[in-house]
């Protein structure tokens, strides 16, 4: 499955739940959306939080679709291809540097 995909299941859930309707309590502005992402991206920490495994694995998998979920829909209200923004985004991080050498800090 690709991201336009996902993204159109994304939206007839939101739709189903009527949650693009004015009248809604849900608002599905960007600032509400990117709010609501961070709140699941932080649900996904707590499962690690006191240690380097989820101390519930069964619930990481649906915590991150949560985030995805948001993520592709902010992506999608906001009108940018997500597929092309990582494209972009990876040819930018092949030029940069990370974790130099102390070594080469010095030079």
């Amino acid at each position: 499955m690709d991201i336009k995909t996902l993204t159109e299941h994304m939206h007839a859930f939101v739709e189903a739940k009527g949650w693009y309707r004015e009248d809604t309590k849900r608002p599905q502005t960007p600032r509400n959306l990117a709010v609501s992402l961070v709140l699941e991206a932080s649900e996904v920490l707590e499962l690690f939080q006191w240690g380097e495994q989820p101390r519930n694995a069964d619930e990481l998998p649906g915590e991150l679709a949560d985030v995805l979920l948001y993520l592709l829909q902010i992506a999608s209200i906001s009108g940018i291809d997500l597929e092309q923004a990582v494209m972009d985004k990876l040819k930018i991080n092949y030029g940069r540097v990370w974790d130099q050498d102390s070594d080469e800090k010095k030079d």
